[in-house]
């Protein structure tokens, strides 16, 4: 088979010299060929078209286009084979995979979906959609991810399930992200949005109808298993899961809490939207300023009926649901939150300074009589065993306490330690720092804490000792040392010794 310009030139070379033999003679091919080409020019038929030769096959194509046409182009060509064999065909599998593949395409050719574009609007639509998160501690978690259709703007929030109040709390969330309510929000046929379908018409569920005009807006559904209608929500679904869930093209390390998916959610939520789009050169964080003037005013409150009942946190950061109480971060106390219970856990909701509600807990049910707490709820506890600072009281105290912190080591270690006349032995230290330097009466009541000796001679006695010797700290023996004074007493021990009763004696007097 010529290529295109190899035919261009065979035919420049017959209309050159107007002979089959010379024009082949100038194209190096036979003059067979250049006569069958100048027969299809003449004829009005394409150059390149190759005339169709009678196959074995032929006689089976309206047997494999009717296998086709009833699979609606899914038939395998390995089983299209087995049964046209079984008809008495004799070729190979490789002839009828071609056939098929032929068929197939005809057959798409006439079914092919055509798409009119989609010009969207700023503030008439939004999407959102779910896809599968990371998991962490053993735990799967969820990405809820919407997409605003004009500004190309994202946001992509991480959960724990897909109730609907954590539904609501995410759509809430993502409009006051947004700054407005757009018209129409389109999403999946969930059992949240969509309890069931009449004659291909979908059933809303009562519930998300309320919360829809709560915020002034209208839920709208895609056609089920069709996820082209939302492409939109689809794509940002794959791009988050691609960046978000750890994988070995992204070599993202695993989350070990839920607050550093958050936070990893967040910083992939600036970076997409403040990137410049491929398809409107323009940043979705630009574009999303000029359609938050189309948006729908936000409602002060958020949708709250749909988060459980209400509770007042005490003073201790608890709430009591069912006689059970409850732990929440202690930054809600004598707030109000809202508990609900989605299968064995117990999911707190609380309401910020700016209107927007997030899950503040999680816990497992729990039973009347045994709290439910985290200690992460709460601020780190005071280790008052660490801090034992002594602090003056008096002019007496004082004068003792500035000698440094050897003369408060001292007092905590003797207090500990039960010791007699502490006011006593505080006031003779005071007194020795007149005739010592204060430095090396502060060290010495470091030594006597150290070593634990609180009698009443003992701090002249370190005095005494560290004037002499020079030694700032009491010396301590390695555990090499011993205090035993060594074996030599027990060099004889075991050896034979002559009775004493015989010296003197000769053998016969012993007889």
């Amino acid at each position: 088979m010529k290529n295109s310009r190899e035919i261009m030139e065979i035919l420049e070379a017959y209309d050159l010299t107007g002979s089959y033999r010379a024009a082949a003679e100038l194209a190096g091919c036979d003059h067979h060929t250049v006569a069958r080409y100048v027969k299809m020019r003449a004829a009005g038929q394409h150059p390149e078209q190759r005339r169709h030769r009678a196959r074995a096959i032929d006689d089976y194509l309206p047997k494999i286009e009717e296998l086709v046409v009833r699979s609606q182009g899914r038939i395998r060509a390995d089983v299209v084979h087995k049964r046209i064999v079984a008809m008495g065909f004799t070729g190979g599998e490789r002839t009828t995979r071609r056939t098929v593949a032929e068929a197939k395409d005809q057959f798409r050719a006439g079914r092919r979906r055509v798409y009119r574009p989609w010009v969207t609007e700023p503030g008439l639509w939004s999407q959102y959609d779910f896809g599968n998160g990371p998991t962490i501690g053993s735990r799967k978690t969820t990405l809820f991810c919407a997409w605003l259709a004009w500004s190309r703007f994202r946001v992509v929030i991480p959960i724990w399930d897909k109730t609907l109040p954590t539904v609501t709390a995410c759509l809430d969330a993502t409009f006051r992200r947004i700054g407005g309510i757009p018209a129409y929000v389109l999403t999946d046929n969930e059992k949240t949005v969509t309890t069931d379908h009449v004659a291909g018409i979908a059933v809303r569920n009562p519930e998300i109808v309320e919360v829809a005009r709560h915020y002034g807006t209208t839920v709208r559904t895609c056609l089920p298993a069709d996820p082209e209608t939302k492409g939109g929500s689809e794509s940002t679904v794959k791009i988050a899961k691609a960046d978000l869930v750890p994988k070995d093209v992204n070599l993202r390390e695993h989350y070990k809490t839920f607050a550093e998916l958050e936070a990893a959610c967040r910083v992939f939520c600036e970076e997409v939207n403040s990137r410049t789009h491929k398809a409107t050169r323009r940043k979705p964080v630009e574009r999303l300023a000029e359609e938050q003037q189309r948006l729908h005013p936000l409602p002060r409150r958020p949708f709250t009926a749909a988060f459980g009942t209400t509770r007042r946190v005490n003073w201790e950061s608890t709430i009591s649901v069912e006689g059970v109480r409850y732990s929440v971060p202690h930054e809600l106390i004598d707030t109000r939150v809202w508990a609900r219970f989605h299968g064995d856990e117990l999911i707190v909701t609380a309401v910020d300074e700016y209107g927007s509600a997030h899950e503040v807990a999680r816990h497992r049910r729990g039973t009347p009589g045994s709290p439910v707490l985290q200690d992460t709820h709460y601020p780190p506890r005071e280790n008052k065993e660490a801090d034992r600072t002594p602090k003056a009281t008096s002019a007496e105290e004082a004068a003792f306490l500035q000698l440094g912190p050897g003369a408060a080591s001292w007092l905590v270690e003797a207090a500990a330690a039960g010791v007699r006349r502490i006011k006593a032995k505080m006031a003779e230290a005071v007194a020795l720092s007149k005739l010592y330097s204060i430095a090396e009466v502060d060290r010495a009541l470091g030594t006597a804490a150290v070593t634990a000796r609180f009698a009443d001679k003992d701090l002249l006695s370190i005095l005494d000792y560290q004037a002499a010797h020079g030694q700032a700290e009491p010396v301590r023996r390695s555990e090499q040392h011993s205090l035993q004074p060594g074996t030599s007493a027990w060099s004889t021990f075991g050896t034979a010794r002559t009775a004493p009763d015989t010296i003197g004696y000769n053998e016969s007097d012993l007889a």
